[in-house]
């Protein structure tokens, strides 16, 4: 019976599109209590099945606006239900705001601050790498999350923290990521996810949950990444902003191409397109989409393509895009050439891979990146298959 009422009870908090902490809020109002006994991580053990939430039915019945039979009816076995962000937030709850709440009072000039902050880390990992940049970025997370746990503040600041905190765990946990410390990697995005949702900003949620599915996906956890990217894009709707909701399609076609689901990531590229092209000026997108261009949908496409073995594909678009790249991005500029050297060793092309090979393992040394280091290992890998050639053999043995 547990289960069952706390699938409903997510079922209809969705259909509202309230979160976990704001369905806790709307119990206590209606029970006519002061504090938060109802919080969202007593919601997340109802709607986990953890706990049967007897005494509370009635109010949680009348917040949702539905009678508590609706709440109490048993589930039909009509497959599994799919996943929702609140299936991915931390069990324990760090964003927990302190019971005492006389620390200093946190404006909307504190919150100004933080934004430029975390904007200046976001730009700062443009051109430099996980090494370099995972200490400020903890640093910077850490202040964060104690400014808003432990300041006094109003409602109105307590979202905009919120929303920062999340947009500073997104960077942080791609910093960590590219620092090769997945696992706090992880633990980061959670929090961010959290984050978001308490500030009932799905867009944001949706760019996070996205993040961690690409992460999953990269490090042998392609079922839990396809899950994961079609949570993300699922809980954002179809009212995201169109650049956001290309990216999370993006996301999703490569989680299903690293899970072996060739139609579904094509079909997640085509819809990317699609989604991008309704965009009309960056149309209600927030400001840490100003990356996702055409471009970024290119390379996307063609790393599906050499992930799915399609070189003729594969390689124009690796040369159009790189033609006209930054090369002031060395990482970013290593991880492309990359990909267009296995995508030139699948279409026979050894020579011409060598080539691009040593252009990579050269730019991968001047960053501190996992990411690169990673990519120089599957390079060196496919040119294994090429050893009898000179240019290649020149290559592989110029790294052992």
């Amino acid at each position: 019976m547990g289960s069952a009422i706390g699938a409903n009870i997510r079922r209809e908090r969705d259909r509202r599109g309230w979160s976990q902490e704001r369905l806790g809020q709307e119990i206590c109002r209606g029970a006519g209590v002061r504090g938060e006994p109802v919080g969202r991580q007593e919601v997340s053990r109802w709607e986990k099945g953890k706990r049967t939430p007897r005494q509370w039915l009635p109010f949680i019945a009348a917040a949702l606006g539905v009678p508590v039979d609706v709440l109490k009816e048993p589930q039909r076995p009509d497959g599994p239900p799919l996943p929702t962000l609140a299936d991915f937030l931390p069990d324990d709850d760090p964003l927990a705001p302190l019971c005492a709440r006389e620390g200093r009072r946190v404006g909307m000039g504190q919150v100004g601050d933080l934004q430029k902050r975390v904007h200046g880390l976001r730009l700062a990992d443009d051109v430099l790498a996980g090494g370099d940049l995972i200490r400020p970025a903890l640093r910077e997370l850490r202040a964060a999350v104690r400014v808003y746990r432990e300041g006094a503040h109003s409602g109105e600041v307590a979202r905009a923290l919120l929303v920062q905190v999340g947009e500073l765990a997104q960077i942080a946990g791609w910093i960590a990521g590219d620092a090769g410390q997945h696992a706090d990697a992880e633990r980061i995005y959670r929090l961010g996810i959290s984050a978001a949702m308490q500030a009932e900003d799905r867009t944001l949620a949706g760019n996070l949950a996205g993040s961690l599915a690409y992460q999953l996906s990269n490090t042998g956890r392609e079922a839990e990444g396809v899950r994961l990217a079609l949570a993300a894009l699922g809980e954002a709707g179809p009212d995201a902003p169109p650049k956001a909701r290309a990216l999370y399609l993006d996301r999703a076609a490569w989680a299903h191409t690293k899970a072996g689901e060739a139609q579904q990531a094509m079909r997640a590229l085509g819809q990317a397109g699609e989604a991008l092209a309704a965009d009309h000026a960056g149309a209600g997108a927030p400001a840490y989409l100003y990356w996702v261009d055409v471009g970024e949908l290119q390379i996307m496409e063609s790393r599906v393509y050499t992930e799915l073995r399609r070189p003729l594909r594969a390689v124009p678009l690796l040369r159009d895009v790189l033609s006209q790249y930054d090369t002031t991005h060395t990482r970013e500029l290593a991880l492309y050439l990359s990909w267009l050297a296995v995508a030139l060793a699948d279409a026979n092309e050894p020579e011409e891979a060598a080539a691009t090979a040593e252009r990579v393992i050269t730019l991968s040394a001047s960053v501190t990146s996992d990411r690169t280091a990673a990519r120089v290992r599957v390079v060196l890998g496919r040119l294994e298959d090429y050893r009898d050639v000179p240019e290649v053999r020149a290559v592989l043995d110029g790294a052992a």
